[in-house]
Parts: structure tokens; sequence; C-alpha cells
């Protein structure tokens, strides 16, 4: 074949010519591969946990008001790092003060606990709006930290400490 037939390419973009089609990529799907989950009250539920600590979230939009227990974030999570560590999801979504946040938490420690208030926002946020999930999967929110401390043995000071050794 000649460079002068209409049929010849010479690059990709020409050959998308020639069959007379684009090389845009489709155009993706307008409707989520998952669906919404509310509850009869237009809440997103999920539970949360992190150590020993188990969260049950309850999301809905509103203001950006986090209730832990009954009482604001800002009295239960003292520490501010505790906060940050609550509102990561919200900042990685650009979803700060679009939700209001009701959550009861039990066991573990202040840490465990904003771990599992953390998880269950995310899985909440997740099914409200389920275009998020990409995003909140990729920052590693929505895997459960599975790490819990170990048991201590018999025969041990801790769970691998010895007792001290005395040789009189």
């Amino acid at each position: 074949m000649s460079d002068t037939d209409n049929n010849s390419a010479s690059s990709l973009a020409d050959l998308g010519q020639v069959a007379g089609t684009t090389t845009e990529a489709p155009a993706a799907p307008a409707t989520p591969l998952r669906e919404q989950e509310l509850d009869a009250h237009g809440r997103a539920y999920a539970t949360g946990r992190r150590k020993d600590a188990i969260a049950r979230v309850w999301l809905k939009p509103g203001t950006g008001k986090i209730t832990v227990n009954g009482r604001d974030q800002d009295v239960y999570f003292a520490r501010p790092t505790l906060r940050l560590v609550i509102n990561q999801v919200f900042d990685i979504t650009e979803r700060r003060g679009q939700y209001d946040i009701i959550a009861t938490v039990k066991g573990g420690g202040l840490s465990g606990q904003a771990g599992a208030v953390k998880h269950g926002i995310s899985q909440a946020l997740t099914r409200y709006e389920p275009a998020l999930r990409s995003a909140v999967k990729a920052a590693g929110f929505l895997t459960r930290d599975s790490r819990v401390v170990e048991r201590k043995k018999y025969g041990r000071a801790k769970a691998r400490r010895s007792f001290q050794f005395s040789k009189r």
C-alpha cells in the first residue's frame, strides 16, 4: 500500500480517524457500583473497630457536629491529635462541616476509641455517598486495623518478657 491511499495510517491518532472513531475513552457509568444504604430516618449506619474499642456511628447531613457518647467531640476527645484522627476522613473527601455524626463507643482507651470512630465514619460515609468509596479506600480508612495487645503468657512477666534471672 502507498502513502497516498485514504486507508493508510502513520500514527495511532491517524488510525482512529481511518477507523472512523475517536481516541477518547468511553464515558464512565453515571450510576455508582454500590447503592446508598440508609435507615428509616435517612441516616447511614456503620460499626468501627480498633484494638478493643467498638464504635457505632450514625451519619446524616448537617452542620458538622460530632457527638460521642452524648458529649461534643471537643469534650470527649480532649487531645487535639484524637480530634485530628476523627476528622481525617472529612479532610480526604473534602466534606468537613457537611455531616452530623452521632457515635457511641465502648471498650479500649481513648486512642483506640478515636480509631474506631474514624473507621465507623469511613464506613458510614461510603454507605451514604458510594462515589467516595475509592478515595476513602485509597487512603486506607476502610481497612480495620487488626493490631491488638498480645496476651500475657504463664511463666512470663508480660507477654514476652521473662522474669528477672537471679544467679544466687
